[in-house]
């Protein structure tokens, strides 16, 4: 290895130190993003997928036999989840169960109680600017269990 004007001479610690430096910056970021991975990660949504997925097929068309269109949106400080009918028509409920929350985390998830106003169910909720999810579970008359995941953005 040559020296060059300065009187620098490169050695094997310098290469050593270089590489040793460099990764050690790769391992910690990727050790930093695993960890919040895991720390914001909600978990699983059902115990057992394959369970699940035998009832998938039959709990799908008995709920969009039931023709509901959901809309939700934010109004002054109140969370307003439309369910309508295939005519248009407010459909009024059994039971209605609702997390509202960011889609990247549950540090803000909420469960407000929704009351049905004669046109749309509502909650007082101060929501802050972006993309939420509303994950629903609604029971019809019938007793058919309806859910859907609702986005609604906020624009403040």
């Amino acid at each position: 290895m040559g020296t060059t004007e300065s009187g620098f001479r490169l050695k094997g610690w310098h290469v050593l130190a270089g590489f040793v430096g460099a990764f050690g910056v790769i391992i910690a970021v990727n050790v930093t993003l695993a960890v919040n991975a895991v720390k914001t990660f909600p978990g699983l949504e059902v115990a057992n997928s394959y369970v699940a997925s035998q009832h998938f097929d039959t709990d799908r068309a008995a709920q969009e036999a039931l023709g509901w269109t959901i809309y939700a949106d934010d109004v002054d400080g109140m969370v307003h989840l439309s369910i309508t009918d295939r005519n248009g028509d407010p459909v009024r409920v059994k039971d209605l169960h609702a997390v509202v929350g960011r889609a990247t985390n549950v540090k803000e998830d909420v469960e407000p109680v929704f009351a049905f106003n004669g046109t749309v169910y509502e909650a007082p909720l101060q929501l802050g600017a972006g993309n939420w999810n509303i994950r629903m579970t609604a029971v019809a008359e019938d007793g058919t269990v309806f859910r859907q995941r609702v986005v609604l953005h906020v624009v403040r």
